[in-house]
């Protein structure tokens, strides 16, 4: 009598195969170089692939999204990506005032707080974080709310206020000028929303 002979299970697409077990490595180590020399919008997850010898599903099985690999290679210590519904939320003209709190409210968390500061330092100091922070924020958060709501130039718009948002989060956090660091979330809600929105959609 011929033996059965239990068929094995089909691997699904993107699991690690035998031998790949240091498949995360390598990809965390191309997406550092991909990132460095195209940018947060010029890399591809199928270039970074490619540079890891693995095929992208194997990219997606393990970060997901390009924002989730960026985030995962710098360690950013926020995903504004992620917060966009609920910013969209509620009147339009309230969104730079929610931008901002969010941002400062994400910000005041200690662990947030630390790794953001050991990010903006790093960002400040070299030449090839900078734009990648920059980027991730004008792309992930700024332009994508400012194409939601239709207003021109959107690219541009969203790059000024990542400016101004960026400038906020140094002097807050890393000088520490002292008005800005002793000043509450609130004040500066009220202060700096309305530049924000200015900036998106005046």
């Amino acid at each position: 009598m011929a033996e059965y002979v239990v068929p094995a299970p089909k691997r699904r697409r993107g699991r690690p195969r035998a031998g790949e077990s240091d498949a995360r490595e390598r990809i965390v180590a191309a997406a550092v170089e991909e990132f460095g020399e195209a940018g947060y919008d010029g890399a591809t997850i199928r270039a970074i692939a490619a540079r890891a010898g693995v095929d992208s599903a194997l990219v997606h099985h393990h970060f997901g999204t390009k924002a989730d690999l960026f985030s995962e290679t710098v360690e950013a210590p926020m995903r504004p990506d992620l917060a966009l519904p609920e910013i969209l939320a509620g009147p339009r003209d309230r969104v730079g005032e929610r931008i901002v709190r969010y941002i400062l409210e994400t910000w005041e968390q200690p662990e947030v707080q630390r790794r953001g500061v050991v990010l903006l330092r790093t960002a400040v100091g070299n030449k090839l974080t900078t734009p990648l922070v920059a980027g991730f924020l004008s792309r992930e958060l700024l332009s994508r709310i400012a194409r939601a709501l239709e207003v021109d130039d959107a690219d541009l718009r969203a790059s000024l206020a990542a400016s101004q948002i960026a400038g906020l989060l140094i002097a807050r956090y890393v000088l520490r000028l002292p008005a800005l660091a002793e000043a509450s979330v609130d004040d500066l809600v009220a202060r700096v929303g309305p530049t924000v929105q200015r900036y998106l959609f005046e």
